[in-house]
């Protein structure tokens, strides 16, 4: 039995251990939007502006732009991704711990926020596929060649 118990009290302490590890990684990525920052950059074509006085990232395709992400709530520790409803969708379901809809109309079009305290893999995926997203509706336009004309 003494056996037991002083097994027990080692398994113990070690799990402890690991927590305040984990806590301490979070809280100290929630305000430091550098690794959102940097994995946004390194995607091709991609340039850091501004809009509304907030950070954003766009992709670069001969003079048009599109924004894809932004840290507008940067100061929260949240950015912002351009997704489409059904990718806003899996996101949610898959990770709500990271992922949320952006509130009013621009959420229920796929705008959806991330924290940045995320692991670098989720923010990297993310990012990629907000990227693609909005690549694949800017080469969507090009073809057409009258594609604001028709609009009412």
């Amino acid at each position: 039995m003494a056996g037991r118990k002083a097994n027990t009290k080692r398994s113990q302490p070690s799990v402890e251990a690991k927590k305040p590890a984990v806590r301490k990684r979070q809280a100290g990525a929630a305000h430091d939007p550098a690794t959102y920052r940097r994995l946004a950059l390194a995607l091709p074509g991609v340039v850091e502006s501004s809009h509304m006085g907030a950070p954003d990232f766009r992709i670069d395709q001969g003079g048009k732009q599109r924004i894809f992400a932004t840290l507008a709530y940067g100061s929260k520790g949240l950015g912002t991704l351009m997704l489409s409803a059904e990718q806003q969708e899996t996101f949610l379901a898959e990770a709500p711990e990271y992922f949320s809809a952006v509130p009013g109309g621009w959420g229920r079009m796929g705008a959806t926020l991330v924290r940045v305290d995320a692991p670098e893999s989720v923010l990297a995926g993310a990012l990629f596929t907000a990227y693609h997203h909005v690549l694949a509706k800017m080469s969507a336009k090009r073809p057409a060649g009258s594609g604001s004309r028709n609009r009412a």
